[in-house]
């Protein structure tokens, strides 16, 4: 507690922990850690300013997560065959996507856990664009609540239509 006091910025956690209950807490960390380019640099004070927007989109893409990836997938899957959206020279296509904003974080996530290519990417590609993505997806993995099968499915229907 001493050291706490001691900080500059304690003022902002405690504005936080004022206008959110411990849940609001955790998921306004996590929109936010999720949302920066380097965690590891951002502020409490950049939070409180810029926080609450990223927060909100948050909320609103987790809140509809089966649509988004339906979109996202759908997307990807009309242009490429889903074996191809995981292989190919240099970066596959799916981190292609995820890097030009096309696909979310939580669209990676998702098939990650329906697929497993993680790991198998981990060993194939060797550049730093990769490992930090590849970090982001095991980081944020435990915090999205999702039920696999559902997923699972809605993958299967876009792989049928296309």
């Amino acid at each position: 507690m001493q050291s706490f006091y001691k900080r500059k910025d304690r003022f902002w956690f405690e504005k936080l922990s004022r206008n959110k209950d411990d849940k609001e807490v955790i998921e306004f960390f996590i929109s936010n850690f999720i949302s920066c380019t380097d965690p590891s640099k951002l502020w409490i004070g950049e939070m409180i300013r810029e926080g609450e927007g990223r927060y909100t989109s948050w909320k609103k893409r987790t809140q509809s997560l089966s649509y988004v990836f339906k979109e996202e997938m759908g997307s990807l899957l009309s242009e490429q065959k889903l074996d191809r959206v995981f292989t190919g020279t240099g970066h596959p296509p799916i981190l292609k996507s995820y890097l030009s904003g096309d696909i979310s974080l939580e669209t990676l996530v998702i098939c990650d856990r329906i697929l497993g290519y993680r790991k198998d990417f981990d060993t194939r590609l060797k550049d730093p664009v990769w490992e930090t993505v590849s970090l982001r997806i095991k980081k944020y993995s435990p915090f999205l609540n999702i039920e696999v099968l559902h997923y699972r499915k809605l993958l299967k229907q876009l792989i049928t239509n296309n």
